[in-house]
Order: structure tokens, then sequence, then C-alpha cells
């Protein structure tokens, strides 16, 4: 690593004078401050920003705008993501606000995101679940001039900093083909969209579009005819209503894809009514897909890390704002096809 002293030696100047090129800061002779400069790009010098920031007693604040875990578990896990990252960078001074908002409500969303700007965030991680009501902040964070990174959910016409998380289409892409290994013969395939407003969930419609496209091949039109469902919050009774009059109006379903992380809930009842012949695949590792996992009732779980998600979200925040590193737009996780046999190798990561 070329240090500061190797340039003075080298300039035959102090290191007093080379700190002051470096910063930009006291007088220094133009032909002097030249001549440390050329050589500082030919020893390819790079400030060690670790150090410096350890030595700055600024507070960096990052507001992580994200869905309420206790109203769905699957946000556990990003949230446990955000506060491992701001524990192990907390000594360069990042601190993170949440801000908690019901991922079932709109108005919730609505009032925690104009709570941001309040707080004069450095940086905000957000889960834009809420497509077109999140658009208005996007456009409020820039005019401020706040860097933001979008986890979960990507929005191709933002101007995020970064996204973290999974390929959509390439996900829907993976289900379909899982499903497919499990069919022998012609079949109907269900689209389940699971207490979801579909409209207005981006990421959802992207994964129907992989998964589509995967039975549109030319080998595979007439053999397979892709439906799709968008059910009811699983709490009312029309859900089960919904079940029913699907499997009664399509006798040869033989295949299931839940596009969110709520495969259990259709699990229940494929179980409950012994249809043993329908293949169900789904997201993300909860405690209720485990079980019907572990049952043999979902075949297939794909894993989102969504720890991975919030971690990489304020890592990336830190990066630009704390160690002025250049960011990559998009940072794609590993999607891992969870089965009963490798299950347990994924538990307690």
């Amino acid at each position: 690593m070329v240090r500061i002293k190797d340039i003075a030696e080298r300039a035959q100047v102090s290191r007093g004078t080379v700190d002051r090129v470096l910063h930009n800061r006291g007088r220094v002779a133009e032909d002097v401050r030249q001549q440390v400069l050329k050589i500082v790009e030919e020893m390819n010098y790079e400030p060690n920003l670790i150090a410096r920031t350890l030595k700055s007693n600024r507070t960096y604040t990052f507001i992580a705008l994200i869905p309420d875990p206790d109203v769905d578990r699957y946000w556990e896990d990003p949230k446990a993501g955000i506060e491992k990252a701001e524990a192990e960078l907390s000594q360069y001074g990042v601190v993170v606000e949440q801000l908690i908002f019901d991922p079932y409500n709109i108005e919730s969303f609505q009032k925690k995101a104009t709570e941001v700007i309040n707080h004069n965030p450095d940086g905000i991680i957000v889960a834009p679940i809420f497509h077109k009501e999140v658009m208005a902040f996007f456009e409020e964070w820039v005019k401020q001039d706040i860097p933001y990174v979008l986890f979960n959910t990507q929005i191709s016409d933002s101007s995020a900093l970064s996204y973290i998380g999974q390929d959509s289409y390439q996900s829907g892409l993976l289900a379909a083909k899982l499903l497919h290994y499990g069919l022998t013969g012609p079949a109907t395939v269900l689209v389940a969209h699971v207490g979801e407003d579909i409209s207005n969930s981006a990421h959802l419609l992207e994964k129907e579009k992989g998964f589509r496209d995967y039975f549109s091949k030319d080998h595979l039109v007439g053999q397979f005819e892709v439906i799709q469902q968008t059910f009811d919050d699983p709490k009312n009774a029309s859900f089960v209503q919904q079940i029913l009059e699907l499997k009664e109006k399509n006798p040869n379903l033989k295949g299931v894809f839940v596009s969110n992380s709520k495969a259990f809930e259709l699990a229940y009842y494929i179980e409950k009514f012994s249809w043993n012949d329908v293949k169900l695949v789904g997201y993300d590792l909860l405690p209720q897909n485990l079980e019907y996992l572990e049952k043999g009732v979902i075949d297939f779980l794909i894993n989102q890390n969504p720890f991975g998600q919030g971690y990489w979200g304020i890592q990336q925040l830190t990066d630009l704002t704390v160690f002025k590193k250049e960011i990559q737009p998009i940072k794609y996780l590993p999607l891992d096809i969870i089965t009963q046999e490798n299950l347990r190798f994924y538990l307690n990561v």
C-alpha cells in the first residue's frame, strides 16, 4: 500500500506538503503541487478512508423505511439484516433510524414516508412495495439530493442509487422450470397472488411474466395452460371459496406457483383436501412454509435472501456516503432452491 511517506520521499518534499496537496489546503507552490499530483497518479495512491473515518466524529444517519414484521413475518429478516449492518458499521458513525409501516395500508406507508425528510438523513433504504405512491417521494428525495437504495422490489424508472434483491423475472422462470420438472403430462398451472394488490406490485407482475414466458416455449405450447388468480386476504371467508371454485373449474390443475411468501396459505388447503397430485412452489423460509416443505406439501421454496437485502442495502449506502466508493446500480442476490433434503443447511445462517 502506498503511503504519504512514500510520496514525500519520491517528491523530495515533506509529508505536510503532500498532505496539503491531497486535501487542497494551505499554500503550496504550483510547480511543487503539480509534481506531487503527478507522483500520486503514478503510484496509484489511495487514501485510507477507513482510518480517516475512524478519526472523524461525524455521524451518518440513514433512514430504513420498511414494512412491519409484526404484520408480515417476511420482513423480520430484512430488518435483522439492517440491524446487523448498523452494528458492524457503528464504529464509522453509521446510525440507522427505522420508520415502520403497515405493508397492507397505503396511508400508513405515506405517513411514514412523509416523515423521512424531517430526519435530515444522509441516505435512505426503502422497500417500495407501493409502486404508484412511492414515486412522488423519489422525486422529493432527488430534489433534496438524498441518495436512496431499493430492496425487495426493483423499480426501473427511479433514480435509486442501487437495487438489492432478486431478479424477479428470472425467479419466475425458475419457478416455472421447477414446476415443469414435476409434471408428467398436459396440465393446468396456476400463478397465485395471495393477499396482494397486484396492479401496484411491479415485482409480482415481473415474476408472473417470467413464469408465463417459460411455458410459452414452442415445445410446451398446447401442453400447459397457465392461469392466474389473485386471492383475497386468507383471513377472509371468501379465500377458501376462491380455492374450491378454481379447482372445480380447472380439474386438471397440477401445479401452483405462489408469487410471494404465502405458499403455506394454499398448502393448508392442498393438504386438507388431499390434492396430492398438485405440485406447489413458493418463496421464503418462513416457519409456516418450512412446515409444509418438510411434509412434502410444498415441493420447492425459492429463497430470496431477505436478510441479505437489508444488510447489503446499508452497506451500499455506507460505501457511497462514508467511504466515497462507486456503487454498482444493481446487486442481484442468488436465488437458492430449497428442498427437504438441503433445508437444514439454510437454517440459522
